[in-house]
């Protein structure tokens, strides 16, 4: 029994050397060359990393220079309507919409009405104006009675007094009167007539203040409106200019000026460039996303741009001085910082962190990071990166 299983035991060593030799064969015959990448660990935000590179048929580099060309800022935004090409309609008083003549999408003019209310407060107010016409031209002859008695000395002083006083209180509330009605759009022209040829009844005119496109209309006959100036009952807007209003970087901020030339493109036509130009930079930065507005005037006489479109406003920036441009295929990025490789001496890649800016969809505005004459790696790229990946996954193993 002994000898059995000394047997046993003597032929598993023998399998398993033998099955270690076979392992060991293929690896006498490679040589000692290094791998083309030894990547070390390499966090982009807190220092550079380098690693000996042998240039790959994949791989291709470009010397960072200051660009010569059309340089250009590509800003997001909105359409939005033109500061003062747009009105929200709202009536002044109280009453029921007893005719609606403007309609959703419909051209209107300026003074052209949009809707007639019979309202209650232009009847009191009417009453009340007529009431404080007959007081003042009581007044008035009192005043003039009590001066001529004064005159003549069968009235005292403090008697003409007060009836100067009281001429000067309904002067007062006649005024105040005749501005209430004012204030709901009556006619100053129908006011000034005498009290029998005036023409006014209860019937409200809401008339448009500038000509443009109703884009928007929440009123229908019998209904009731409120003097609320929250409750629009129409928007009216010339389609025919609007604005955009995009955010610009504080980076960026010095590039961006008023006057200047821009173009906007909208997803709906990206083959059309809609041409702008910048009339405000603002003035205040947002706390929370650092940025300023901008807003830009652009012509929509074919009405292809809507408001509330997400727009691109690409500025023209090149007299504004020159500008690193590389290629956007040569950044990366990791933990949410851009990178890229830089060529150095010993053939070697580094990688470094930078800070871009957007100047078109396929070259970005180095702002920190590179300066001029070094050369980096455009094409290629992440196919470093996951050598360096491959390399690290192999360290890692080989320590453990």
């Amino acid at each position: 029994m002994m000898y059995r299983y000394n047997v046993c035991v003597l032929g598993r060593i023998l399998v398993s050397a033998s099955t270690m030799i076979l392992l060991l064969l293929p690896a006498c015959g490679q040589s000692d060359q290094p791998p083309k990448l030894v990547a070390a660990p390499h966090p982009p935000t807190t220092q550079e990393t380098t690693a000996p590179v042998e240039a790959g048929p994949h791989v291709e580099t470009i010397r960072v220079e200051f660009s010569s060309s059309h340089q250009g800022l590509t800003l997001s935004g909105k359409i939005a309507y033109g500061e003062d090409k747009y009105s929200r309609i709202s009536s002044p008083l109280q009453g029921r919409v007893v005719e609606v003549r403007a309609h959703l999408g419909g051209q209107v003019k300026a003074g052209d009405v949009l809707l007639i209310v019979d309202s209650p407060d232009i009847a009191q107010a009417y009453s009340e104006y007529v009431k404080e016409d007959s007081d003042l031209q009581y007044a008035t002859r009192a005043q003039e009675l009590a001066k001529d008695l004064y005159e003549t000395r069968a009235l005292a002083l403090k008697d003409l007094k007060q009836a100067e006083n009281e001429l000067v209180k309904a002067r007062a509330e006649f005024r105040r009167a005749k501005e209430r009605l004012l204030s709901f759009r009556i006619s100053s022209h129908e006011l000034n007539k005498p009290l029998d040829k005036q023409q006014i009844t209860s019937r409200f005119e809401m008339k448009s203040p500038l000509s443009g496109t109703v884009v928007e209309r929440t009123v229908t006959p019998g209904q009731s409106v409120t003097g609320d100036p929250d409750h629009v009952l129409f928007t009216v807007a010339d389609l025919d200019v609007l604005q955009v209003v995009a955010d610009v970087y504080e980076h960026d901020l010095a590039l961006v000026r008023e006057g200047q030339s821009a173009v906007v493109k909208v997803e709906a036509y990206p083959d059309v460039e809609f041409l702008a130009t910048v009339t405000a930079v603002g003035d205040v930065v947002d706390p929370v996303t650092r940025t300023i507005k901008v807003r830009a005037r652009v012509n929509n006489d074919a009405h292809k741009l809507k408001p509330e479109m997400f727009a691109r406003l690409q500025l023209d920036v090149s007299g504004t001085g020159q500008f690193l441009i590389v290629p956007r295929e040569a950044f990366l990025e990791a933990d949410g910082k851009r990178f890229v490789y830089v060529v150095e001496e010993g053939n070697r890649y580094v990688q470094r962190p930078v800070k871009t800016a957007n100047i078109s969809p396929d070259q970005t505005r180095i702002i920190e990071g590179l300066t001029q004459g070094e050369r980096i790696v455009t094409k290629g790229a992440v196919l470093i990166k996951g050598q360096e990946a491959q390399e690290r996954n192999g360290s890692s193993l080989d320590s453990q």
